[in-house]
């Protein structure tokens, strides 16, 4: 078996996660001693800024609800990042920070909405937008508390970083290495970012689930990191919603890569999205043969509603990929995918991935009337499930990615994507066509 059982997930149930935070606010106060001029804050410091331009068009085959038939915006973004060392000390302390700027190159109002650019009161996409923001970081020994807005990567709440700017979240983040082989990490954030905001007054939605209610705080860790045999375990609670568990174990032999991920997710507290009970799983192998690589993965959702999620990659099942994440009610999928290495056959930097994904068995007809998953409408008067009896969908990606290896322009990418996704009424999804042509380089300063 791929993956832990859902019972060993299950045991973190009883543990409540917010008092952990009335011992991480601590910590700050015992750092006020040391001051940020001495040796160590510049020394081990960096800074880094990405240019990242980015054209996506999506083609749809049928009109959105908007009316709009594709959607087409090119931007220019600019992304800085300021990572400092720690002052010496006991307790050391340091500062991240980050500032962005995008700028439209084209968008107009009869294809806007790509999630590029923000959109004016008219719907049309924004010239240029800005943010900024950063996190006061403390450390002892191996272990550190951040405080302020930052990204986070977790299989519970992970902040992606899929347009021209990250998701970005704001609250506590504790990360600790004391023990050998155990990276731990708990937090508790309550702002969001979004990747098409300038402000950190947001909220982060996923199917039906919304951070607009509260807080997400979440515990758990790594295990045996960098090891033949490794694994996860985290938990977390969504404020009102749910309580959400999770396992992972992986492990390589030889040229073969086997992985397996496991979800559990119950309605907590108010239900504010409605009763919840689903378990979502997904094992994977990857083989090697030189430059190639093979992988065949499998998914299942167990539930009446979808396997949800707040935070852009919040979901760390094989196949929720470019466009699907293949999650909803009863549904069950297969994944095919391709990768060639050209570097090893004289195009060193150039890498091309084909994959296919086919999902069917979706059933959320029997949503809780009244939950987010199935909505009463005034309209007809009645409710209407996101999804019906019956539903199925495909997704065919191809990715050809270059990243330039020495000389002037090193470490300069260019990726292009195509995405083609086919879907009929009862999963309820867009049958699109979307081209990505993303190209990015990083000028990195420092250490100072």
């Amino acid at each position: 078996m791929l993956f832990a059982p859902k019972n060993a997930a299950s045991e973190l149930a009883s543990v409540s996660l917010k008092p952990l935070w009335l011992l991480a606010a601590l910590t700050p106060a015992m750092a006020a001693q040391t001051t940020q001029s001495a040796p160590g804050f510049l020394n081990e410091a960096s800074l880094e800024v990405l240019s990242r331009n980015f054209y996506l068009n999506s083609d749809y085959r049928s009109p959105t609800p908007a009316g709009k038939s594709y959607k087409q915006e090119w931007a220019q973004g600019f992304i800085a990042s300021f990572e400092s060392g720690f002052t010496p000390g006991t307790i050391g302390v340091g500062l991240d920070a980050h500032g962005f700027l995008g700028l439209k190159l084209d968008g107009g109002k009869g294809h806007s909405g790509t999630g590029l650019l923000p959109l004016d009161d008219e719907g049309r996409s924004e010239e240029r937008y800005a943010s900024a923001g950063g996190a006061l970081k403390f450390k002892a020994s191996k272990t550190t508390l951040a405080l302020g807005e930052m990204t986070v990567e977790n299989p519970v709440f992970d902040t992606a970083d899929k347009r021209l700017q990250p998701e970005y979240a704001s609250g506590l983040l504790l990360s600790s290495r004391e023990f050998e082989g155990i990276d731990l990490q708990a937090g508790h954030f309550s702002a969001f970012k979004n990747q098409d905001a300038s402000t950190g007054k947001g909220d982060f939605s996923g199917y039906g689930a919304t951070t607009r209610h509260g807080a997400i705080d979440f515990i758990g860790a790594d295990l045996l990191s960098g090891q033949t045999l490794g694994g996860a375990l985290y938990a977390s609670e969504l404020s009102d919603t749910w309580r959400q568990y999770y396992a992972n174990l992986h492990t390589t032999l030889g040229e073969l890569f086997l992985d397996g991920n496991l979800y559990h997710t119950r309605d907590d507290g108010k239900a504010i999205a409605g009763a919840i009970d689903t378990t979502a799983y997904s094992l994977s192998g990857k083989y090697r043969i030189n430059a190639q690589a093979f992988t065949l993965a499998y998914q299942k959702i167990n539930g009446d509603t979808p396997f949800d999620f707040v935070g852009g990659d919040s979901i760390y099942l094989a196949n929720s990929i470019k466009y699907a994440d293949f999650n909803g009610p009863g549904e069950l999928s297969w994944q095919a995918r391709y990768d060639l290495d050209l570097g090893t056959l004289g195009i060193p930097g150039l890498s091309f991935m084909a994959r296919y994904v086919t999902g069917r068995g979706i059933d959320g007809s029997h949503a809780p009337q009244g939950g987010a998953y199935n909505p009463f409408d005034t309209d007809t008067g009645s409710y209407r499930p996101q999804q019906g009896d019956g539903g199925r969908h495909w997704e065919r990606d191809l990715d050809l990615h270059y990243i330039v290896q020495s000389g002037a322009a090193k470490d300069l990418s260019l990726q292009l994507s195509h995405v083609t996704h086919r879907a009929n009424s009862s999963q309820a999804g867009d049958d699109i066509d979307r081209l990505y042509v993303v190209i990015q380089y990083p000028l990195k300063l420092g250490p100072f």
